[in-house]
């Protein structure tokens, strides 16, 4: 009984002498620190991608079916011009020169099909979900898009990569390749390819942030 006693008194005068308030102050720089790291690896794979968002005129099949049909038009148009880029900055300056060009393939495409829908396109910054593909996957966060609006543009969505081009089957096959000629790291790579254990999770802890951060801004 004696003893116990003793050594519940130790445990607690342990603890006592435990600086809390140290412990908890360094655990909220470790935290920040933490956060601004997730941070950062996001706005750097971001910065070296190049996104297509093409939003359908509704939900219905046919404007579906229309999505698809304009997609792969933007994606046959563009493909020839960005070979000459090297870097994802580099591609938006090219489309930004062509935007009115390709407006003009999708418009016409748009026609072909039997329909009488406006088409916008512009580039610039949009929020993206965490997006798994064939073969990759791409945390949430702010990337670089070409955005597309077919009509009233409230139907699904289309997203995927234009540079690199990252979404074409003969690509996959290659997209180490194709993403270190991007100017991707072999860090940046794995982190898409969530090539392991270690990759998996650090995926997902930048996913939890970003969709935390996303959540944040929007209230």
């Amino acid at each position: 009984m004696f003893t116990s006693q003793v050594s519940q008194r130790g445990f607690s005068d342990w603890l006592k002498a435990i600086p809390w308030r140290r412990l908890s102050g360094l655990l909220c720089i470790l935290l920040v620190a933490f956060c601004f790291w997730l941070d950062r690896e996001q706005s750097q794979l971001s910065d070296k991608l190049l996104r297509l968002h093409v939003l359908a005129n509704s939900d219905e099949a046919e404007d579906q079916s229309l999505k698809l049909r304009v997609r792969d038009r933007v994606l046959e148009t563009v493909e020839p011009w960005l070979e000459e880029g090297t870097s994802a900055a580099s591609a938006g300056e090219i489309l930004a020169h062509r935007l009115p060009e390709l407006t003009q393939a999708a418009q016409e495409e748009i026609q072909a099909a039997g329909y009488s829908y406006p088409v916008s396109l512009s580039l610039g910054q949009s929020w993206f979900p965490t997006r798994y593909y064939d073969g990759f996957s791409l945390p949430a966060g702010q990337y670089r898009s070409l955005r597309v609006i077919i009509g009233e543009g409230a139907g699904k969505n289309w997203w995927c990569v234009v540079f690199p081009p990252l979404c074409t089957a003969s690509v996959t096959e290659s997209l180490p390749q194709t993403a270190a000629q991007a100017g991707l790291t072999e860090q940046e790579t794995f982190l898409i390819l969530e090539d392991s254990e270690n990759y998996v999770i650090k995926f997902k802890a930048v996913e939890l942030w970003e969709n935390w951060k996303h959540a944040w801004e929007e209230n």
